[in-house]
């Protein structure tokens, strides 16, 4: 079996709150990251996230660039710097995996219980 491949974005409001999903299967306990999700095998890494940005919260968004590459036996995962172009928040996700839609501020994110807690330091840095 090969290895896992996704993308993620990562993107802001006029508030200076960065856009977050609360995500989990059923039987888990949920948690909180970023928009993202794996890529299909016709698409590129930005379509994917562009793609898994509007299943998740209904934002269309477009890509700045790149800011992380998290490569491993496991799993690659490519984040992006996002910014938003239009939308509404709604779920659409196909997986059924979201359960709620928010912006978050820096203070909220220090608190929350992260999918995946390694990146909230890398989080932070990206709120002005």
């Amino acid at each position: 079996m090969g290895k896992w491949q996704g993308a993620a974005g990562i993107c802001f409001n006029e508030d200076n709150q960065l856009l977050m999903v609360l995500q989990g299967t059923k039987e888990e306990v949920k948690t909180w990251s970023v928009p993202s999700g794996g890529k299909k095998a016709t698409e590129n890494y930005e379509t994917c996230c562009i793609r898994e940005v509007y299943e998740e919260t209904g934002y269309v968004v477009d890509i700045v660039k790149e800011v992380l590459h998290k490569n491993n036996d496991v799993v690659e995962v490519r984040y992006f710097e996002t910014i938003m172009k239009g939308g509404q928040m709604m779920i659409h996700d196909p997986d059924e995996l979201i359960y709620e839609i928010a912006w978050k501020s820096k203070d909220e994110l220090l608190n929350l219980t992260l999918t995946f807690p390694e990146d909230r330091p890398f989080l932070l840095s990206f709120f002005q």
